[in-house]
């Protein structure tokens, strides 16, 4: 059992639940969140920012804002993971910097609150 934690441009996920759904993974948790990647980080400005040179401060200062991203939230049985993380690739993926990104962990149990029952058991199964 893995958790995927996938973070997302806000608009590609209504695309990014759909294709999940069609690929046998409808259980998903969201949340809104702010974030930024590394970027393209040109090194002569970050100097210049550094040596208190006004302009590359305020052009330092625009590439580093944070961006209004989505973070989606599975636990899946081992079998699913690859599945999960083709499928979200496969729908985010622009060649552009900020398509997002993926964490896979693992995840020692699920319990289902109304049941009790524990385990793959109460996963997403295909």
């Amino acid at each position: 059992m893995k958790e995927v934690i996938a973070v997302v441009r806000m608009n590609m996920m209504n695309r990014t639940k759909s294709a999940l759904s069609d690929a046998g993974i409808p259980s998903v948790t969201a949340r809104e969140c702010l974030g930024r990647g590394k970027g393209i980080v040109d090194m002569q400005l970050l100097e210049g920012a550094e040596k208190g040179y006004e302009e590359a401060i305020s052009q330092l200062g625009q590439s580093s804002r944070m961006i209004p991203k989505r973070a989606m939230l599975m636990v899946l049985p081992d079998k699913l993971v690859d599945k999960a993380v083709k499928t979200i690739i496969g729908v985010n993926q622009t060649g552009k910097s900020g398509d997002g990104m993926i964490f896979v962990m693992p995840c020692a149990d699920a319990v289902l609150v109304r049941t009790g029952e524990s385990g793959d058991a109460v996963l997403d199964d295909v």
